[in-house]
């Protein structure tokens, strides 16, 4: 039987080399490193956060977005404001809509969601007073 094992040199690697190789693999990839690199060359573009929020939202509360009323980069991640269909009913102006605020990090996932504000579909914000 064949020895499948290529050793070039017989002699097992000394403890304090096994020790200095193994923490020279547990050592954290610096912001210079390789990986930073990679996982930013690999960063979601705005329209693809877009698409993973709503497609998360969705599955996480089985109710599909309308639309994204708020979009914005934050130094976490990602910040939306959705609009989704919570209750329908006749006529549609009676529907019952919802608004969440939807959290990504930076690689688009969702982190965390919640809902802000619930209003029938006809009706509009009241106006603050002195405000436009």
């Amino acid at each position: 039987m064949a020895n499948t094992k290529h050793t070039e040199n017989p002699e097992e690697p000394s403890s304090s080399q096994e020790h200095q190789d193994s923490h020279e693999s547990r050592k954290p990839t610096g912001s210079t490193g390789k990986a930073d690199n990679t996982r930013a060359a690999k960063r979601p573009s705005p329209m693809e956060v877009l698409r993973q929020a709503r497609g998360q939202l969705a599955e996480l509360t089985g109710m599909e977005a309308e639309s994204v009323t708020s979009f914005e980069q934050t130094e976490e991640g990602w910040a939306l404001e959705v609009e989704v269909l919570e209750l329908e009913r006749v006529p549609d102006t009676m529907s019952l809509m919802a608004s969440y605020q939807v959290e990504l990090d930076s690689d688009g996932q969702l982190t965390g969601y919640r809902r802000v504000r619930r209003y029938e579909r006809g009706r509009s914000d009241a106006r603050r007073p002195g405000g436009r």
